[in-house]
């Protein structure tokens, strides 16, 4: 199998972190963000728990993870998206470059996004 690397003057592809309270939500946010074309893939890890601080607080929730491939142009439009849908006042949404992956996903990636 062959890797590419992200090279200078192409796109640049994401895998983005949001959470959410349950699996419901995330794939009602997962089908959106697709069909319109803001992720490429979306996948859904169920159940994962949440430790965090809320207004001085110790919180501990289970949440649903949501996994999104997508072009880095398109974050603007997920964050936008996800400021009119997503349930929570302030709701995590995080990225990382892809550095490299196989050649023919970040093609799929390139013709999906």
């Amino acid at each position: 199998m062959a890797f590419s690397k992200s090279k200078d003057g192409e796109r640049n592809f994401q895998v983005a972190l949001c959470t959410v309270p349950d699996t419901d939500t995330a794939e009602i946010l997962a089908e959106k963000m697709v069909k319109q074309n803001l992720a490429a893939c979306v996948n859904i890890i169920p159940t994962i728990t949440s430790v965090y601080q809320w207004q001085g607080d110790i919180e501990k929730d289970s949440e649903a993870l949501m996994v999104i491939k997508t072009a880095e142009e398109l974050m603007a439009d997920l964050e936008e998206l996800l400021n009119e849908h997503h349930p929570y006042e302030v709701f995590e949404l995080i990225s990382c470059n892809i550095e490299q992956a196989a050649t023919a996903y970040l093609q799929w990636l390139d013709d999906t996004v």
